[in-house]
């Protein structure tokens, strides 16, 4: 086992393998392990964001931020996954990946029991039981309880449509919508 100094450091330890993230942002519902993780997401929703990547012109509200972005940019992975090759930027991202190949799902839902990988899959998943729906659209009022799943929804207002495909053009709101539209080339043939 390992040991703290602290026992608040041993209550963040244990929240690892809980998946218990009991700070939540007031203003999107998103959860965190630690008072710290909260406040530096909190920084996501200030209007000003001085720091610009120079390779994407994306904004961020600190030089921390910008920094952990630029990474994804360039090709320093130094984190390869030692069953299948995989690179990574982020060990934190090799831990999560090797759980594929393990099967490993330490985050377990203490009202049915069902594992996840992650812990923000568990936190997804806890809504099932809860029913709550802390995504809510601006526009219309419905909720939803995933953020993926407003996202999707807004698209219905704004009329975006991301995924476009690359033999006739066409755009879609959803991927699915353009994996299902592929079969009409794949039928063509």
């Amino acid at each position: 086992g390992k040991r703290f100094k602290r026992s608040s450091n041993l209550q963040e330890h244990r929240r690892i393998h809980s998946g218990e993230r009991p700070f939540r942002c007031p203003r999107c519902a998103k959860s965190f392990k630690t008072p710290y993780e909260l406040q530096r997401h909190a920084l996501t929703h200030c209007a000003e964001k001085p720091f610009k990547c120079a390779d994407c012109g994306k904004d961020f509200p600190t030089s921390n931020a910008l920094l952990l972005h630029q990474r994804q940019h360039c090709d320093d992975k130094p984190h390869v996954c030692g069953i299948c090759g995989k690179k990574f930027t982020y060990g934190s991202s090799l831990k999560v990946h090797e759980r594929v190949h393990t099967g490993d799902r330490p985050f377990v839902c203490p009202l049915c029991g069902k594992g996840f990988k992650q812990s923000n899959a568990l936190s997804s998943h806890e809504r099932v039981h809860t029913g709550e729906r802390p995504f809510v659209c601006k526009t219309c009022g419905k909720a939803f309880k995933q953020s993926s799943y407003l996202v999707i929804h807004e698209r219905a207002h704004t009329g975006e449509r991301p995924y476009k495909c690359e033999a006739c053009g066409k755009a879609f709101a959803r991927p699915s919508l353009l994996l299902q539209h592929h079969r009409v080339h794949s039928q063509e043939r």
